[in-house]
């Protein structure tokens, strides 16, 4: 099979221009012969990189409280009108995709936003919203606490996929939990930065003796919009190294397949083999002949977390 990984700026906080640009990478690594195609963390319609750079925590500042409500505004519903355009895509182009995307709550979380992962096979639609379970240092601003309910494995090719948002990534037990589900191609979405993907994207490919497809964004000073409240201090501070990309592609020994150059827009793309998968977990497998299910369980609360519960008395 082949897979893929975009590395690319949205149309920031624009979910309809943000939208059609995910449509046409879905046609362009499809062009590739891309079975899968995986985009950065919250990549519609951006990640919040001017929380880091403007004093996010002002408790009553009122250009954060715009910022947030901007952000609010532009994110999107798993089962709106803009995510189902793309499960159209996926279906048209046969690609299972992986999106970052920030989510705003339904039901009775109107006001919330959550880092979400969405998971859409080409033929079934879209069959998994993971919630990043601990948004992590400034992003807790702005993004809610997720769940238990996306950490699943996807059947697509013959492989099994998984996937965790950003620093999800370091976290231990979530990536145990998707090895004890089968997987073996990890899919780690990221804002974009070398310095977080490249160690723990080899760690996790050694770890798992699985393929990594680690997709990384891009977002600079000029890609934020005139309108947005905080644009002028994002122009004068810069957004450091957030944001630069860091896409690659590693094999189940930890080896690079495919790499995006920092900084630049482009598609990582490698072909994957269950054969290789055999062999690397011919010494270690860390949910089957390495594990000591005797002595060490992972138990998971899978339940979609919600604020309102009635139980009939």
């Amino acid at each position: 099979m082949i897979v893929s990984a975009v590395q690319s700026a949205p149309v920031f906080l624009d979910a309809t221009a943000t939208t059609e640009k995910v449509v046409s990478l879905i046609g362009r690594a499809a062009g590739q012969d891309a079975q899968l195609v995986v985009f950065p963390e919250t990549f519609l319609p951006g990640y919040p990189a001017w929380l880091s750079v403007t004093d996010g925590a002002s408790f009553d500042s009122p250009q954060q409280k715009a910022a947030y409500a901007a952000y609010l505004e532009a994110a999107v519903e798993a089962d709106g009108p803009l995510m189902n355009r793309i499960v159209e895509a996926a279906r048209d182009h046969g690609a299972f995709v992986y999106l970052g995307f920030a989510e705003r709550g339904n039901r009775h979380a109107r006001h919330s936003i959550y880092c979400s992962l969405a998971a859409i096979h080409p033929e079934r639609g879209l069959v998994g919203v993971h919630r990043k379970l601990v948004p992590t240092y400034e992003e807790r601003l702005v993004w809610s606490n997720g769940d238990g309910h996306g950490l699943k494995v996807h059947e697509w090719g013959g492989f099994r996929l998984g996937g965790l948002n950003c620093w999800e990534n370091w976290m231990p037990l979530p990536r145990q939990v998707l090895y004890e589900l089968g997987e073996n191609i990890h899919v780690a979405v990221w804002p974009g930065s070398s310095e977080l993907t490249a160690d723990i994207s080899k760690f996790i490919a050694l770890e798992s003796r699985s393929y990594v497809v680690s997709a990384g964004g891009l977002l600079a000073a000029p890609d934020i919009p005139d309108d947005f409240p905080l644009k002028a201090e994002v122009v004068e501070r810069g957004l450091g190294s957030c944001c630069t990309g860091g896409t690659r592609i590693l094999s189940p020994s930890g080896r690079i397949l495919a790499m995006v150059p920092d900084g630049e827009e482009g598609i990582a793309v490698a072909e994957v083999s269950l054969q290789r998968i055999g062999r690397a977990r011919h010494n270690y497998d860390p949910a089957g002949h390495y594990s000591r299910p005797d002595v060490l369980r992972v138990r998971v609360d899978g339940r979609r977390m919600e604020t309102l519960e009635f139980v009939e008395v």
